[in-house]
């Protein structure tokens, strides 16, 4: 991707003399301590707070309403509209009060490993933490590219600049700004280090499909025969830990995009959940996290500088932010060839979709337009009645164009390539949530071994009634019996209306997408 000149404002900024370019990684840790931002644990990482920000703020993202876009973007919700005035002035302030800092941060690096559509980016930093955070989490570049980096976006980050709702037009002091003409991202009121990755990847989101490239909220990894699998899955899934495979290597584990050559890793490194970590369980993220990594939010003990993982006392959301380097079995450069096999996760607390399912590309264009899964607010006081959650393509946040945009170039790629799709539930079986029980990851890791190696492309399979959903009668390593969700329940008659239910929500969900050709939800959608 070509790059922009940046605006004047920027240039200037840049000239400041608290200006610090590209430090390293032991600097900035020196930086982070020095200036109270962030303490060491016992493995040398850094443990920083993010205050009463602990995870993204969507009310107070907003993308400007410039001519150039007006007419391509998604305006809604998740797209909020800002004016042209009312981002000028906002930019301005932002870039006084940065200029007023006694020390600014400055990365340059990339969005996109593939060298034909990377992004060159520069992030400015009130705090040194989110300097290494970034550091760690986009593209690093070599001496030779620093040297040429002309950036074609800029993140500007000012957390403790906070916006005055009625003078500013945002929502409230915290804002995550996009503006699509002047190549600027502003985030301020916040401390939440993941509004850069995200709002960078909103932004790839929006500059790839212009390319005729399919921008994805996944993870993906390669087989020793360069066979290429995707995971998409929301929160719960189970997608970070059924893409860590040691018999394959990562490409990476969140964000990618499929052009005419494959697929590559937009970012450099990963932002992995860390609620609930062990090394038993998460190996491959347990020690990545080492000097130079970024936790957040963790709580540590006071004396050993042990973090506790199962410590939710800030927040369900602790993270770390670590280099794909920081793994042993990954792809470097991060790109691979194109994907022999789609996984679309879901984990269903209705106890009603199959296990594993082979997908038409009408059904894969349907389920990825509704990008199911269950939310089970409030298990702790035992609620258990599952919320049916959609997120469209499996990242609506992200997505500045149409969802039908995504899906098109989708089922192009899925024709164009051939690729096997499967639908996989993690969730429960047996019964819904409080009267089933989880799927058991043995069985999960059998089925998309069994996907993955094509054993299940030319296999007999049973339709279901309600949705249906083409299941493999069998699959190695798994009991016949598990395969079929209807045979798990002892009542036949409950499941079935509890079938019907999530029917009903898909139906309702998928009214949203107008102008969706009919074949998309005749032949993909559920049949009840």
């Amino acid at each position: 991707m070509n790059s922009l000149t940046v605006s004047s404002e920027i240039v200037e900024l840049l000239k400041g003399s608290n200006i610090i370019l590209q430090p390293s990684v032991p600097v900035l840790v020196e930086k982070v301590l020095k200036r109270g931002e962030g303490i060491l644990t016992a493995s040398g990482a850094v443990r920083a707070e993010t205050g009463k920000y602990t995870g993204r703020s969507p009310k107070d993202k907003f993308t400007v309403q410039e001519a150039s876009v007006k007419d391509k973007i998604d305006w809604g919700s998740v797209n909020q509209p800002i004016s042209v005035e009312k981002f000028n002035s906002l930019y301005e302030k932002v870039v006084r009060h940065l200029k007023e800092k006694d020390e600014l941060f400055v990365f340059k690096g990339f969005a996109g490993a593939d060298q034909n559509h990377r992004l060159p980016i520069q992030v400015i930093n009130e705090y040194a933490w989110h300097n290494l955070f970034v550091h760690q989490l986009f593209i690093r570049p070599t001496k030779e590219e620093l040297r040429a980096h002309e950036a074609g976006f800029t993140v500007l980050s000012a957390p403790t600049f906070k916006a005055d709702p009625l003078v500013d037009g945002t929502n409230s002091e915290t804002f995550i700004i996009v503006s699509f003409e002047q190549r600027v991202v502003l985030i301020g009121g916040t401390e939440y280090a993941g509004e850069m990755k995200k709002s960078i990847f909103s932004v790839m989101n929006y500059l790839l499909p212009e390319n005729n490239v399919l921008s994805m909220h996944c993870s993906a990894n390669v087989g020793y025969e360069g066979d290429v699998a995707l995971f998409f899955g929301l929160s719960g899934t189970g997608k970070t830990t059924l893409s860590a495979d040691p018999n394959r290597r990562l490409i990476g584990d969140d964000e990618h995009g499929w052009s005419a050559n494959g697929v590559f890793n937009i970012e450099g490194g990963c932002y992995a959940k860390t609620i609930g970590l062990t090394r038993e369980k998460e190996p491959q993220i347990f020690d990545a996290i080492r000097f130079g990594s970024v936790l957040e939010n963790v709580i540590l003990d006071h004396d050993t500088r042990l973090p506790d993982y199962d410590d939710n006392v800030l927040t369900e959301n602790t993270r770390a932010a670590y280099p794909l380097q920081a793994i042993d079995n990954i792809v470097d450069p991060s790109v691979a060839g194109h994907p022999n096999t789609i996984i679309f996760l879901t984990a269903d607390a209705f106890g009603v979709l199959p296990p594993i399912s082979k997908l038409s590309k009408e059904q894969a264009m349907y389920h990825f337009l509704s990008g199911y899964t269950s939310k089970l607010a409030g298990t702790e006081r035992g609620i258990t009645s599952p919320q049916a959650t959609f997120s469209t393509c499996f990242g609506s946040p992200f997505l500045p164009l149409p969802a039908t945009v995504y899906a098109e170039m989708l089922g192009k790629k899925i024709d164009e390539h051939n690729a096997q799709v499967f639908l996989v539930n993690t969730g429960w079986t047996g019964g819904e949530y409080g009267t089933g029980h989880r799927m058991k990851l043995s069985y999960t890791r059998a089925m998309i071994q069994a996907a993955l190696e094509g054993e299940l492309n030319n296999v007999e399979t049973y339709t279901t009634k309600v949705f249906g959903l083409d299941i493999p009668v069998h699959v190695p390593g798994v009991p016949d019996d598990v395969l079929i969700p209807r045979k798990a329940w002892a009542d036949e008659e409950a499941f079935m209306e509890k079938a019907k239910q999530l029917s009903a929500k898909f139906r309702e969900n998928f009214k949203k997408f107008a102008g969706v050709p009919s074949e998309i939800e005749e032949l993909g959608g559920p049949k009840l």
